[in-house]
């Protein structure tokens, strides 16, 4: 059996109780090699979101901030970072602060998104994201709100995430 899949087959359902995201990252980020290891973690709960290979670099109550490197398996044919892998980051660097900020007894899903694409990504781009404060796991609809920055900080994108939060299943 491959190391990915006993990652995927030692990962816990998102409905047990606990925050399987903040207590991994509470665990791993402090250790060195910790932020790469939870960022490939997260890739192997959501498959698709690790084929871009992007590395969660901050990630708190509220807020997350997520790297991609900028390299040939996320470019198009203008050779810059392609708009699916953009909002794929988007996507990443907001559920994860959303993630890490639910109580115990919540969960999430990404009900939509909307994109901007303002200029040419080329570069390392780093995804920041902001999230409500959630205290409880009541249902409710959310914005979350995801800035792209190039290494000039430049805005080359804008999301933001239509995310439905509310009570794991008893």
């Amino acid at each position: 059996m491959s190391l990915m899949a006993t990652m995927q087959r030692a990962l816990p359902s998102v409905e047990r109780h606990g925050n399987f995201i903040r207590d991994s990252w509470d665990r791993l980020a402090r250790v060195p090699g910790g932020k790469a290891i939870f960022s490939r973690l997260v890739g192997v709960a959501a498959p698709y979101t690790g084929t871009i290979g992007a590395e969660v670099r901050e990630l708190r109550r509220g807020f997350a901030r997520v790297e991609l490197a900028d390299r040939r398996k996320v470019r198009n044919h203008l050779d810059c970072v392609h708009a699916v892998a953009l909002a794929n980051l988007a996507e990443l660097t907001g559920n994860v602060a959303v993630a890490y900020t639910l109580p115990d007894d919540a969960r999430f899903i990404v009900a939509g998104m909307s994109i901007d694409y303002l200029k040419k990504a080329r570069g390392p781009i780093v995804g920041h994201a902001t999230c409500p404060l959630f205290e409880t796991n009541a249902k409710a609809e959310h914005a979350i709100e995801v800035s792209l920055r190039d290494r000039r900080g430049e805005e080359v994108a804008h999301a933001t995430l239509r995310t439905l939060v509310g009570p794991k299943k008893a």
